[in-house]
């Protein structure tokens, strides 16, 4: 599992590979804090775009940063690894910075991919990767189906054992 978590630096090596190999690569990012059946329909969803799936996760400052005191859940590591286990992933990466557009730009992934919470003028690297010929999606939202919904559901069901 641990060759399928590289650093950004590796990455760069790993594009290279694919694109003499002429493998499409599927890039996506998030927080993943807390995965949930609704991260693994999307992932499986985004891996059947191409050949390859990259998910890049948010860094656990980052996450912070964008979530607010208390998150993440699970810290990077764990998440890099629970994305890692799951078939449709290829490859993980932990980034630090809280948009992945210097990332997208670097490796000009075949398809980039958000979920349908995303409109496609909100997706960072569109720009790039569309320069370079590249696709970008929004892939529909599964209802039901966010990590800030389970933390909430928890809440909800300490507080009222209490």
């Amino acid at each position: 599992m641990d060759e399928k978590i590289l650093t950004p630096e590796q990455l760069t090596e790993v594009r290279a590979r694919l694109r003499a190999e002429g493998t499409r690569l599927v890039f996506t990012n998030g927080c993943f804090d807390v995965l949930h059946v609704g991260h693994v329909r999307y992932l499986q969803a985004a891996r059947a775009l191409g050949d390859a799936l990259l998910v890049a996760i948010n860094s656990d400052p980052a996450v912070r940063e964008l979530k607010g005191a208390g998150r993440p859940i699970m810290n990077e590591a764990e998440r890099a690894e629970m994305l890692a286990a799951l078939s449709a992933v290829s490859y993980v990466t932990i980034f630090n910075e809280l948009s992945p557009r210097k990332l997208i730009a670097e490796l000009l992934p075949d398809v980039l991919v958000k979920g349908g919470d995303y409109s496609l003028d909100e997706i960072h690297g569109r720009a790039e990767v569309e320069a370079a010929g590249g696709r970008v999606l929004s892939l529909p939202f599964i209802e039901g189906a966010s990590t800030t919904g389970i933390i909430e559901r928890i809440r909800r069901t300490v507080t009222s054992d209490e």
